[in-house]
């Protein structure tokens, strides 16, 4: 008989069976700072999780906070619709100035509410409006959101159960390294486009993630982005990234495409762009498809002023020097090396690591052994989940801002969880 413990009796008799994350992590969580949280037992964990992605830069960031308690304090705007307001201005000219001139690139900026899937609805509507088509080609093992249009581009069956409905208009393509490099690039999509027989309808746009989070850690290669930003200007297909979990400097750049040179015609941010896991979201497209009438889509929260602040605050002061991006990619290669070390030191596992800058995945020839794997590491006070289509993945993505000692104290507890569910 299994006897649920008095600080959990509320969530079990009162919150939907939906819940998920507190089921591997049963504890209830009371104060959070940097690289730890805290449950109300006085258990420390260390967090390689922040918050899905969406805590770049820690728990209760300290410049973070003074910036959205000096704005409370003097009663700034808190909800305001679209409307202009001081913290969206200050938001939209760091923006301009921190990441988009920088980096040549002329997008439009949209708030199109308060998550990444309204982001990714946005997108697709954008592409459909301006192409004048329906169709959506997404990849193998992506994730793209829960809502109806951004599921129906989502590779995993589970999540696209719970839709209730048929979902429509999007059709997959192996993802890079689908079929173990035995397979030219594009060779199915390509005959697809080609023949007037195949039923796949011209597309008006590609949505893909660089590295897939949800999906495995599936890391893209730049050649097979750049193929595949070609094969959409030769097919009048819009490209679309969709840079919410890997964006705001989770690969190193600021946006994971910069690596691969592209520029996509469409790109979709969210999680950590307010810095202190505040919802927000952009979408962010090229002028020329700047086709929307006023009103056309909208949202009531899609002006979310304290995001904005935190979101101005971060770029601030994580992205005006260009440190950031190369302290990500040093402490990745630190994690590169400890999870390689993990890996040598159980071959009979067979396992393997990828990843880029600071997400990182680790899979074993035994897909259950992840999940244990997870399990322990809770126990030894380390959060990290998995991920994949069978949970078949560890999955590590701390915070940006984690201390190269907290990432040796994490991959130390780690390498115990591996060696004792061996």
């Amino acid at each position: 008989m299994t006897i649920t413990p008095p600080a959990l009796s509320v969530f079990e008799s009162l919150e939907s069976e939906v819940r998920s994350y507190c089921r591997g992590w049963p504890a209830v969580f009371d104060r959070a700072k940097g690289s730890y949280m805290y449950d109300e037992d006085g258990h420390t964990y260390l967090d390689f999780f922040s918050g899905a992605g969406a805590l770049n830069y820690g728990h209760n960031n300290e410049v973070l906070k003074r910036a959205l308690l000096d704005y409370l304090e003097r009663d700034g705007v808190t909800h305001g619709l679209d409307m202009g307001t001081t913290a969206k201005r200050a938001f939209l000219e760091s923006f301009q100035n921190t990441v988009l001139r920088p980096r040549d690139l002329p997008y439009k900026v949209m708030f199109p509410g308060p998550t990444g899937t309204n982001a990714v609805e946005a997108a697709l509507k954008l592409a459909r409006k301006v192409k004048g088509r329906e169709a959506i080609v997404s990849f193998t093992n992506a994730f793209h959101g829960m809502s109806l249009g951004s599921l129906a581009v989502t590779g995993n069956s589970m999540k696209r159960a719970g839709a209730g409905i048929p979902l429509v208009h999007g059709t997959p393509m192996p993802f890079d390294n689908y079929f173990d490099g035995k397979v030219p690039d594009f060779l199915w999509f390509e005959r697809l486009l080609e023949d007037q027989g195949s039923g796949l309808n011209q597309p008006a746009a590609v949505i893909v993630e660089t590295v897939q989070g949800e999906g495995g850690i599936n890391v893209a290669r730049a050649d097979w982005l750049r193929a595949l930003a070609d094969l959409c200007r030769r097919r009048d297909m819009l490209l679309i990234v969709d840079d919410i979990q890997m964006g705001c400097g989770r690969t190193g750049a600021f946006f994971s495409f910069e690596e691969a040179g592209i520029t996509p015609d469409i790109v979709t941010l969210s999680k950590s762009i307010s810095g202190y896991g505040l919802p927000m979201s952009l979408t962010l497209f090229k002028p020329e498809l700047d086709v929307w009438e006023p009103g056309e889509h909208n949202g009531t929260f899609r002006g979310n002023n304290p995001a904005f602040v935190t979101a101005a605050a971060a770029l601030d002061t994580y992205w005006a020097d260009g440190q950031m991006e190369k302290q990500t990619i040093s402490r990745g290669e630190q994690v590169e090396q400890a999870l390689t070390a993990i890996v040598e030191e159980h071959p009979r596992l067979g396992g393997q690591v990828r990843g880029r800058g600071l997400v990182w995945g680790m899979e074993f020839t035994d897909k259950s052994r992840a999940s244990a794997v997870c399990k322990r590491a809770f126990d030894l006070g380390l959060l990290v989940e998995t991920s994949g289509p069978q949970s078949e993945v560890v999955k590590l993505l701390p915070a940006l801002t984690t201390t190269p000692e907290e990432l040796d104290e994490g991959l130390r507890i780690l390498a115990r969880a591996v060696r004792e569910t061996v």
